[in-house]
């Protein structure tokens, strides 16, 4: 056996590399904590490298960017679905319709949420024939676009967190 594959750096620097591409399907997929994972991945690999290279720092403004994810996941859903005056149910609709669209692909991606908060929204008022499908359609799409600005930052938050870090290794 090769001495290279015994050598546990190589399997913590996998284990991280792993850790930041989950966490990359994460900031799509709503069952994973996405920037927290790229941001635990990140961590093992400044730690592997007993933080010689990347810094303290650079640490504490990746730990920062988590934390703004944070507040980005919960406003841009909530936002988005209080804006079209959506209920608790209708955005919890939501992450359950993107969780079940993950079984029809890209399409149940991008219905499954709309779906789910039309769901959530009727199962709240539980009178559809009083509100009228264009309401709950409304909703539903409020929800929905609530959910995917806030796919979009938290992308556009991990990405960053990987140019910092990979700026890091380079200056470093």
């Amino acid at each position: 056996m090769d001495p290279a594959l015994l050598d546990p750096t190589l399997w913590l620097y996998l284990l991280a590399a792993v850790l930041v591409l989950v966490g990359l399907a994460g900031t799509v997929l709503p069952a994973l904590p996405g920037i927290p994972l790229v941001f635990a991945g990140l961590l093992l690999a400044a730690w592997v490298g007993d933080f010689q290279i990347v810094s303290g720092w650079t640490l504490a403004v990746l730990g920062l960017m988590t934390l703004t994810s944070l507040a980005i996941d919960i406003a841009a859903t909530a936002l988005g679905a209080k804006r079209v005056g959506a209920s608790g149910k209708a955005v919890a609709g939501a992450a359950l319709g993107t969780l079940a669209g993950l079984f029809f692909g890209l399409i149940g991606l991008v219905i499954g949420p709309f779906v789910g908060a039309v769901a959530g929204e009727y199962l709240h008022r539980r009178h559809l024939e009083q509100q009228g499908l264009g309401e709950m359609a409304r909703i539903g799409f409020g929800t929905w676009a609530g959910l995917l600005v806030g796919v979009a930052l938290k992308l556009a938050l991990a990405f960053a967190m990987l140019g910092i870090f990979a700026a890091a290794l380079l200056i470093g």
